[in-house]
């Protein structure tokens, strides 16, 4: 028991240190021997558990796009509210938005494993927005994958320019973001009103 607990915890400081790493220095820029140190353990040890920098790159960023869907919950009776709970996580946590990009910018599509989880939760997101759709909860005009991808888009809008929010003062900071979340809730709100659903007379 003693060894198996030693090798969860070797392996949870690798994830720990992976994470910060590519969050600072995308995949290419990071370093094996960098991550092993700061983990505590060795290079050699690492590759025992991840057979490349790749592989490890794929599992943290899979990780943590599992706690971004948990944190965030889609409702698609409701896509100002999951657009603005999106903002206020990557707000919470700029870093984590930051390892996710570097894997948009950094992997093309030839890079992308058929079970890869980028692909898995966007497959299940639009199959919920099309749920919505036939049941009449969400506009039917649009195609799922467009409202998903655009929905993301203007909700990481301000988590893309770390500049400008840092611009603002620390007395105002609050304030500054509040705005900037209430514009990303009020444009998705426009783009996708909630839509009542028929009652059985109308069907």
């Amino acid at each position: 028991m003693a060894s198996s607990t030693s090798a969860d915890s070797t392996r949870d400081r690798i994830v720990t240190a992976a994470r910060a790493e590519f969050a600072r220095y995308g995949i290419a820029g990071a370093r094996i021997t960098r991550i092993a140190k700061a983990a505590k353990t060795s290079s050699e040890r690492l590759y025992a558990y991840f057979r490349s920098k790749e592989e490890l790159y794929r599992f943290v960023s899979g990780r943590e796009l599992a706690a971004v869907a948990e944190a965030t919950r889609i409702d698609p009776t409701d896509l100002p509210g999951y657009a603005g709970r999106i903002h206020d996580y990557f707000t919470a946590h700029p870093e984590r938005h930051r390892l996710m990009a570097w894997g948009q910018l950094e992997l093309g599509p030839d890079d992308t494993l058929d079970d890869d989880p980028f692909r898995q939760v966007m497959a299940h997101k639009t199959e919920q927005l099309r749920a919505a759709q036939a049941a009449g909860h969400l506009d039917s005009g649009w195609d799922p994958l467009d409202v998903l991808v655009l929905v993301n888009q203007i909700a990481t809008a301000w988590a893309g320019q770390p500049d400008l929010t840092a611009g603002a003062p620390p007395q105002e900071r609050a304030a500054y973001l509040a705005a900037r979340r209430a514009a990303i809730v009020a444009a998705v709100k426009r783009l996708f009103p909630a839509v009542q659903a028929p009652s059985d007379e109308e069907r």
